[in-house]
């Protein structure tokens, strides 16, 4: 799996790219790394530069109401990417390690909240397509396919039952010692798919040419084969 190479550069529009959307806990993070790995392309973690806008508004003790200042953020905030050798991305926020901390329930509410704003998506949609260099690149997200990469040669859109979705956060969180109940993350859960469902820029929806693909109680590495058979019939 390959990381940006040159942040500042333009995109490549002969390197192919796989759109893979979904919900919150359909998997589609890890397997997007998995399959990038294999294919040896690049990775794009989209939410990640949404949570780490998130994490710099709060770092400024912005509120999350002040558009305008969340916009000035997301133009101030520098986001980079650091494979950490063992197929881990690490996720630099102004020069800092901030991943951990955006993989946390706070940071993923700020993110939401943050990407309802059309001019904040804006600020981040070149920064997205950047990421397109060869040899490829897998892009991860809710819009990849249907607004940053619409002309994608591979979209896949990967769903799960919400009960499942929180199955799978309460074991992530509950390994890593962070206290939280079952129903309260079955409650976040669906109350961000409405509100990523029904915002007025970019809302979730599977773009018309996408495969679906349903991960509930199918193993990863099933998945993941599924998704290189769209790449390499």
């Amino acid at each position: 799996m390959n990381t940006d190479p040159r942040p500042s550069a333009a995109p490549d529009f002969s390197a192919p790219v796989l759109a893979i959307d979904g919900p919150s806990g359909s998997g589609k993070g890890t397997i997007s790394r998995l399959v990038a790995q294999r294919l040896g392309w690049h990775y794009l973690d989209s939410g990640a530069l949404y949570r780490a806008v998130g994490v710099a508004a709060g770092w400024a003790d912005l509120d999350l109401d002040d558009h305008g200042a969340l916009v000035r953020c997301t133009f101030d905030t520098e986001v980079g990417f650091r494979d950490d050798g063992r197929g881990e991305l690490r996720v630099l926020v102004n020069g800092t390690d901030a991943t951990d901390e955006l993989r946390t329930e706070t940071a993923g509410a700020a993110a939401s909240a943050i990407a309802a704003i059309p001019e904040v998506r804006a600020a981040l949609k070149d920064r997205q397509r950047r990421f397109r260099q060869l040899p490829g690149l897998v892009a991860d997200g809710r819009d990849m396919g249907t607004v940053i990469f619409p002309d994608a040669r591979f979209k896949v859109f990967l769903t799960a039952s919400a009960e499942e979705r929180a199955q799978r956060r309460y074991k992530q969180l509950n390994d890593k010692g962070v206290s939280v109940t079952l129903d309260g993350l079955l409650r976040e859960i669906l109350a961000r798919d409405a509100r990523d469902a029904q915002r007025a820029v970019a809302p979730l929806r599977p773009a018309e040419d996408a495969v679906h693909i349903d991960t509930t109680g199918v193993g990863i590495e099933d998945v993941v084969e599924r998704v290189l058979e769209i790449v390499n019939p």
